[in-house]
C-alpha cells in the first residue's frame, strides 16, 4: 500500500483528467491564433514585390557606382541585393498567390506554381552568384566585379524570361 496520504491520490486523479483537457485547449488556442496570423496572399505579393523592387533598386545602384568607379558604393548595394537574395524569396510564392493584387497586379506567371523546382533552382543561382559579386566587391579587380555583375543580371533575366509576365 502506498504511503502517499490519500488526498494526494484525488489531486493525481484530478490533475490526469484537467492535464490533457488544459494540452487541448491550449493546441485549440495556438491553432487559432496561429490561424489568424497567417499571412494573407495579398500581403505575401506586397512582400514579393517589396522584396523585387529592393532588388531593382539596388542593381541600378550598382549598375551607376560600376559607371562612375565608386567602389564602396557597389559594396554597399551588393551586399543588400546578396542579404535579399539570400533571404529565402521562394517562401513569398506560397500555393494561394499565382493571382492577385500587392501593390499592383502579380506578375508572376503560374509556371512559379508548376515547376517550383526550376524556381528553386534559378533563385539559388541568383542567391550564389549574388554572394560572389559580394565577394568580389570586397577587392579592387574592378573588371572582375563589372563581369560578376553582368552574371547577376543573367540570372535575373533567366528567371524573369521563364517566371515573370511582361505587358
Amino acid at each position: 500500500m502506498s504511503k502517499v496520504p490519500a488526498r494526494f491520490h484525488s489531486c493525481n486523479r484530478a490533475l490526469t483528467l484537467l492535464l490533457p483537457l488544459a494540452a487541448f485547449a491550449m493546441f485549440a488556442t495556438s491553432a487559432q491564433v496561429m490561424a489568424q496570423s497567417a499571412p494573407r496572399p495579398e500581403a505575401l505579393i506586397k512582400w514579393r514585390q517589396s522584396a523585387f523592387q529592393v532588388i531593382s533598386w539596388n542593381s541600378g545602384r550598382i549598375k551607376a557606382a560600376l559607371a562612375r568607379g565608386d567602389e564602396q558604393e557597389v559594396r554597399t548595394a551588393a551586399a543588400a541585393l546578396a542579404g535579399v537574395a539570400n533571404s529565402g524569396l521562394t517562401s513569398l510564392f506560397p500555393p494561394g498567390t499565382a493571382q492577385g493584387k500587392g501593390w499592383r497586379e502579380t506578375t508572376a506567371r503560374a509556371e512559379i506554381f508548376s515547376d517550383p523546382e526550376r524556381f528553386r533552382a534559378l533563385t539559388a543561382e541568383f542567391a550564389r552568384e549574388s554572394s560572389e559579386l559580394v565577394r568580389l566587391a570586397a577587392g579592387t579587380d574592378q573588371p572582375a566585379v563589372t563581369a560578376q555583375f553582368a552574371r547577376v543580371a543573367k540570372t535575373c533575366k533567366s528567371c524573369h524570361d521563364k517566371f515573370r509576365q511582361t505587358d
